[in-house]
């Protein structure tokens, strides 16, 4: 049975499937026309905007391809039972919500009105201690922390994820790049509000000490002022724009390298001047505490 929208978050954003119409339609006026004058025609229907009202629904039985899809791009090649832990995130669905297209006509070309845009969950580690997925998630971290970052730091993640006494959430907000990214101040909030009444109530994933994230994020190659020799400065650029403030407020944080693993970096057109990028998985541990903070900066760049 279809649930019912909890709540409306409202954007402006590019339609995934509009993008690809707009592609096949310029395709064949090019080969059609010719000249300065369709090329103008071009960057007009390029730069053309297109309004999509998004709506915020309990996570359900029906949206396991969708969270599953979005959970394969984050984790890529990576030794993780995706499907296990979308199982997870659906039978939690207390906590979480998933992102659709609102109010989709009976007649519309869609193919799936139904289908999952993004989502956001949080699952307590602690509690799920001992299932397969959620050991996965943390000797992923683990391991790649090793790689990348000081002894002590290692040492830290790995004594924080061990602590009974303190739980780690893992935070998943994962959406198509044309979401725009306003659309998370709701989900944030009510994800936190969600969290606080499961508290409240005795429920799996009320309470948590820290929240760790796994986020996409690309880095772009600068080239190295002329004449100075100095090495290329790299810039992390995130998928999720408010991401970057969790990153600010992170007690741990690393990036990895997933080159070797994505065909492309993200679902969906990046929107740097299609400039080559450099594909990563950014990993953060925020203390619970400092998620007001965090929610100030939210508040404050992405209120519409």
């Amino acid at each position: 049975m279809a649930s019912l929208p909890k709540r409306r978050a409202v954007g402006i954003g590019e339609n995934p499937e509009d993008r690809e119409n707009e592609s096949s339609s310029e395709g064949s006026q090019n080969h059609s026309d010719s000249g300065e004058e369709d090329s103008n025609d071009s960057d007009e229907e390029i730069n053309e905007e297109v309004t999509v009202d998004f709506e915020a629904h309990t996570i359900s039985d029906n949206d396991h391809n969708g969270i599953k899809k979005l959970l394969q791009q984050l984790f890529l090649k990576a030794h993780v039972n995706t499907s296990e832990l979308t199982d997870i995130i659906i039978q939690q669905n207390h906590i979480g919500s998933v992102i659709r297209q609102a109010e989709v006509p009976e007649d519309s070309d869609e193919e799936d009105p139904d289908e999952v845009f993004g989502f956001i969950s949080l699952l307590n580690l602690t509690e799920r201690k001992g299932v397969q997925c959620v050991e996965q998630v943390k000797d992923l971290v683990l391991s790649q922390c090793a790689k990348y970052c000081r002894h002590s730091e290692a040492e830290q993640l790995e004594e924080t994820l061990n602590d009974t006494s303190k739980s780690v959430g893992l935070l998943l907000s994962e959406r198509f790049i044309n979401v725009p990214p306003q659309i998370a101040l709701p989900l944030h909030k009510q994800l936190l509000a969600e969290m606080a009444e499961a508290q409240r109530t005795n429920k799996p994933s009320g309470k948590c000490h820290y929240c760790l994230m796994i986020c996409k994020t690309c880095k772009e190659a600068k080239k190295s002022i002329q004449g100075t020799g100095g090495p290329q400065k790299e810039e992390l650029m995130f998928a999720n724009a408010e991401e970057e403030f969790f990153y600010e407020q992170a007690v741990v944080k690393f990036n990895y390298s997933v080159q070797e693993e994505a065909d492309s970096c993200l679902t969906g057109r990046w929107s740097f001047d299609d400039v080559p990028m450099k594909p990563y998985r950014t990993v953060m541990l925020i203390p619970m505490d400092r998620m007001d903070a965090i929610m100030d900066k939210l508040k404050e760049y992405l209120t519409v």
